[in-house]
Order: structure tokens, then sequence, then C-alpha cells
């Protein structure tokens, strides 16, 4: 694509030579030529004078400080640009486009006989497809994945390789589960015994998946004991993410990997939870909340767009003073104990 070309297609304006020719992104720091990069963070501005991309993508109102030999293509927003360069260079690189319905599904596939398979739909080698299965148009289900009885998959989802979808599970449009994820695992349910030993609560709930979720690799969301465990539409999840049963997650809520939520907790809509956070069960967290990585919350949030940090977590800025005054206690204990000295 030349310059020229990428500036119509994401509504920017270029500053340079138009015909410059890109083939590839790059990352700032890794450019050569016939790559595009882009400088989102203006700590990275010291690679744009260095850099050997044809193309990077800046914002409007950039001002070089030295003299630039790359082709700079200004845009309003340039993470929202490269998101939608990104988009089309995998259109590019997609080689399924063309196939026809005989190639698209695998001999190798297992798929049930009452299983509904839609149009367009890709099945590859290896993966199971159980009883009563309802897939729409246009997914794709790749190399050994498993989709169990009685699953629905909507419109345009991507299940990849290695994936598991447990009985009843129902997934919406435009979702992506990636590679080793199992949606629908028994919830961890055990009930104490007189003698001390647990008896397992049999888990006959489902999970629902809405419209476009993405479930990170290794992410396990736990069936419902009873009812569902619902992941609102726009949510992404990061790889390894444990989700317990009956937990409701809201609307374009985002969590990092590693993190942890307990049984029947609601998290509520655009939330942002870092990595390795760990939150207790049965409670329910405000829209809009943001809890720092490693942070542990043990009670309700009740205010929304509240940031937390600590474990257990506090607010953001009373963790910060509680944090400097902490790092000084040992000079605060003497400063303590040749006062009382003095008194003395």
């Amino acid at each position: 694509m030349k310059a020229a070309e990428i500036a119509i297609l994401i509504g920017g304006i270029v500053d340079g030579d138009p015909n410059k020719v890109v083939h590839k992104p790059a990352k700032i720091e890794e450019g050569a030529p016939g790559t595009i990069s882009f400088l989102a963070n203006e700590k990275y501005e010291a690679y744009v004078y260095s850099c050997q991309s044809s193309v990077i993508l800046v914002s409007k109102d950039f001002v070089p400080k030295e003299p630039v030999a790359a082709t700079l293509i200004r845009v309003e927003n340039v993470y929202a640009s490269l998101t939608v360069l990104l988009e089309k260079f995998d259109e590019m690189m997609d080689d399924s486009a063309e196939d026809d319905e005989e190639e698209l599904i695998s001999p190798f596939a297992f798929i049930h006989p009452d299983a509904e398979i839609g149009t367009n739909v890709r099945i590859d080698a290896f993966a199971y497809i159980g009883k009563g299965v309802k897939i729409a148009d246009d997914v794709l289900i790749q190399a050994h994945a498993f989709i169990g009885n009685d699953v629905s998959i909507g419109n345009e989802s991507i299940i990849h390789c290695s994936a598991k979808i447990l009985h009843g599970t129902i997934i919406g449009n435009r979702c992506t589960v990636h590679p080793g994820a199992v949606i629908g695992s028994d919830g961890f349910g055990f009930a104490p015994q007189e003698d001390g030993s647990f008896k397992k609560i049999p888990q006959l709930g489902i999970v629902e998946l809405c419209d476009g979720v993405d479930v990170g690799a290794n992410t396990v969301i736990d069936r419902a004991t009873m009812g569902k465990t619902l992941i609102e539409k726009g949510v992404k999840l990061d790889n390894l993410i444990q989700i317990a049963h009956n937990v409701t997650i809201g609307k374009n809520t985002v969590i990092a990997a590693q993190a942890g939520i307990a049984g029947s907790t609601k998290i509520g809509q655009n939330c942002m939870i870092g990595g390795q956070v760990g939150i207790v069960g049965h409670i329910a967290i405000a829209n809009g909340t943001k809890i720092q990585a490693q942070s542990g919350v043990n009670k309700a949030v009740k205010e929304e767009n509240t940031a937390l940090f600590g474990s257990p977590a506090l607010l953001y800025n009373d963790f910060l003073r509680s944090n400097a005054v902490f790092k000084q206690l040992p000079e605060l204990l003497k400063r303590v104990e040749k006062l009382e000295k003095d008194k003395l």
C-alpha cells in the first residue's frame, strides 16, 4: 500500500512522499524500509529521527525537533488509526476467503449428524462438534477445538485451536476464544460434610458470552451452579484469568492476565482490572472502577469511577500516601524513640 492509500483508509494527512510503499507494520524501534511504524507515546519520540521505516503514523499536532526521513501520516488518534490499519493488513494476509464449501470443512473433523452448521463455516482437522450444536454463518473452528453438546456459536466468531467450549454454552456474534481457553467448566462448588470431607455440588447452569467478547489463551470461565455465568457485550479478557461460577461481568470491561474473580461477584460496566488482581465472591463492583495490578478487593465498591490500589485495596491516592509513609517508618520510629527518650 502507498502512503496516500493508507492516508485515505485512516483519514490522515500525508506529510512527505505520498508514493512511499509499505509492505508490513513494525515497531518504531525496529523499523526498516518498506514498513510502517507509529508514535503514540512521547517517550519513543527519539526513534522517529533514527527510524528506518518508510512511513510513520503521528498525531496531527506532532512537531518534529529534528529532520525526519520517513513520510509522516498525521491523524487525530494514532491508536485508533493503527487499529484500522492492522485490521487491513490482517485481511490481506487471510488466504482462506476463496475456499469453497467442500474445502472449508476438513474430512478429519468430527461433526455430529444433529449439529446445525451455517454457511461459510470453516472447521479444521480434528475439531469436535457435538450433538445439538448450532453454528451460525462465517464461523471459524480451528484444529483440535472441542465444541460440546448443545453449544451455540454466533456469526463471525472464532474458536482457536485447542479451545474447549463445554455443553450448553452460548457464544454471541463476533466473539473470539483463544487457544487453550475453557468455557463452561464446572464451578468450584463443594459442600462440607460432618466427617470433614467435601461433597460435590452439581453445576447445572451455563456460561453465556454476549456479542464481541474476547477470551484470552488459557482463561477459564466456570459454568453457573444454577442460571448463568454472564460475560456481557464487548468484554475483553486477557490470558490466564479465572472467572468463577455465577459471576457477571458488565459491558466493555477489560481484565488483564492472571486476575481471579470468585463466585457470584458482579463486575460493573467499563471497568479496568489490572493483572493478578484478586476479587472475593458475592460482592458488586461499581461501573467504571479501575483496579491497579496485584490489588486484592475484599469488599463491595459502591461509588462509580473509583480507582483502587493495594491489598486489601484502598482508594488509589490513599494507598500512594500510605505507601510513602510506610517507606519512612524506620526513620519515623527513630524520631519517636528519640522524642520519648528526651522527655525522660
